[in-house]
């Protein structure tokens, strides 16, 4: 039960992840800086510091037994993970959420799973075995079934490239790829952060033993953000959109449109240290189940928002080959994790 709980931890995860852009569309009179600044606020700030404060037990002791080097990595690895996030963001805008979810998270997903445990020279002990094998199957898996989506996003972008409005695959893709790359760096945050939480764990944290690292993973996130968005503000000459947006009455709703991205987007963070902690042996797979679930729910959310309305039946019939196999690979996974528990 511990191995299915952690899957859906990682699916619940997953799906808020991929609906946390959604609440943009309904910002008005604000620039892009003045929103992303505002969501960064309450999922890399606010939430990782209230959230560690209510779930850590003697949070204080926690951190004054903390090793400063596992604190300084966690921060600095998410320092390179805010600039993935920013460039994650920037490229949504160009080519939509389908293609932005499949590029940059089919990096992620490879890089983030086999990488650490790569450096950690501990890697062909991890896929020895039955279970390992079936792991590496999945991730393999995982990795085709985004490149599938890839594919069709590729061929939705020909097809209505003609009539979507600021539709750029020449400007998204890359940011895609350096948002792929960068986004890694989170897996390698929270590895580089677990003598933290492993310190919380004997203070009693339980499940919740990996918020404590948030604290340094997002903060610094929220660092690179803040300079960024900044200095776009200062170019741009933006910053008094945080009092007025120019349209009555839709200041509120922008505040609560990135208070709501913000929630959902640290609502990944949340569930993924739930679902981490229960895959024990395997539990590098965390990443690549995380990533894969996130680019199948993330499609779903473009179909929904019919971003593939316009485009043709082959397209479409790509898609759902695409969601198949993302489908078979998270199956292989949980197969593998469950071999590593028997």
């Amino acid at each position: 039960m511990q191995l299915f709980g952690g899957i859906f931890f990682h699916g619940v995860g997953a799906a808020s992840a991929s609906l946390c852009y959604t609440p943009e569309k309904e910002v008005k009179g604000w620039s892009w800086q003045t929103y992303w600044l505002a969501q960064a606020s309450v999922c890399w700030l606010l939430l990782p510091i209230l959230v560690a404060w209510l779930t850590i037990p003697s949070l204080g002791k926690v951190l004054s037994e903390a090793p400063g080097e596992a604190m300084r990595n966690s921060f600095l690895l998410g320092m390179a993970y805010g600039v993935g996030g920013t460039a994650f963001g920037m490229a949504i805008k160009h080519i939509g959420f389908s293609l932005t979810y499949a590029i940059s998270v089919g990096i992620s997903c490879v890089l983030g799973t086999l990488v650490p445990p790569m450096l950690a020279g501990t890697l062909g002990e991890a896929l020895s075995g039955t279970g390992g094998q079936w792991i590496l199957t999945g991730v393999i898996l995982g990795a085709a079934g985004i490149a599938f989506c890839g594919v069709a996003g590729r061929l939705k972008e020909k097809d209505v490239s003609q009539n979507q409005s600021g539709f750029s695959f020449k400007k998204g893709l890359p940011l895609c790829l350096l948002a792929g790359v960068l986004s890694a760096f989170y897996g390698f945050a929270i590895n580089a952060g677990k003598p933290i939480s492993d310190i919380a764990a004997n203070y009693g944290a339980g499940d919740f033993q990996v918020n404590v690292v948030y604290l340094f993973s997002n903060t610094g996130a929220f660092v690179t953000t803040l300079v960024y968005t900044l200095w776009l503000h200062l170019k741009n000459k933006t910053l008094s959109e945080y009092a007025s947006n120019g349209q009555a009455g839709g200041l509120g709703i922008n505040y609560l449109m990135a208070l709501i991205t913000g929630m959902l987007w640290y609502g990944q963070f949340f569930f993924y240290g739930l679902g981490h902690v229960r895959l024990g042996k395997y539990e590098f797979s965390s990443w690549a189940i995380h990533m894969i679930m996130l680019v199948f729910f993330s499609s779903l959310v473009g179909v929904i928002l019919k971003e593939w309305k316009a485009t043709r039946v082959i397209t479409r019939r790509a898609l759902g080959f695409a969601l198949f196999i993302l489908l078979l690979a998270v199956v292989v996974l949980t197969y593998g994790n469950y071999l590593g528990g028997t």
